[in-house]
């Protein structure tokens, strides 16, 4: 199989995240390419972690059953349920949403983008959290990858 490759348009991986995607600017989520998806995924799960958070991989942001589909729009909508995807958003910084970046201090910290491709849609509650997430995906991930980049 195929390893998955996820980019984005907005940002190159292990660069700088611009202030639009952050807890400084409008605090959208960024677009996402996924590129050599395989034929065999049903759905797509996205967690997104500070790797420089005094708690080890903060989370900011979890999201699945979103089709399997190449192009992840940015500005995914708040709330339990994203209609537009079918997706549900858990609990990830407390909230249902993505939350972009916002370090302390003007300290620099790294976030990842931890995508996966499932070979099923999840039958999860919107009150998941990252590891009730993580616990549903095993032995469904088919593939995963990861897009990091750092902020200020």
């Amino acid at each position: 199989m195929k390893k998955l490759i996820v980019s984005s348009p907005c940002f190159e991986d292990g660069g700088l995240i611009p202030v639009k995607y952050t807890g400084h600017g409008e605090d959208v989520s960024p677009e996402l390419v996924l590129d050599d998806l395989s034929e065999m995924a049903e759905s797509i799960a996205i967690i997104m972690d500070d790797m420089g958070h005094p708690i080890p991989a903060y989370n900011h942001w979890v999201i699945w059953n979103i089709p399997a589909i190449a192009l992840i729009p940015e500005n995914i909508p708040h709330g339990e349920q994203v209609d537009s995807l079918g997706a549900i958003q858990g609990c990830g910084y407390g909230k249902h949403r993505y939350r972009g970046p916002k370090p302390p201090f003007n300290w620099s910290h790294i976030y990842h983008f931890n995508v996966f491709s499932l070979d099923c849609r999840l039958d999860l509650p919107s009150t998941a959290r990252k590891k009730d997430l993580l616990a549903a995906m095993q032995g469904h991930i088919l593939q995963k990858s990861v897009l990091a980049g750092h902020y200020r």
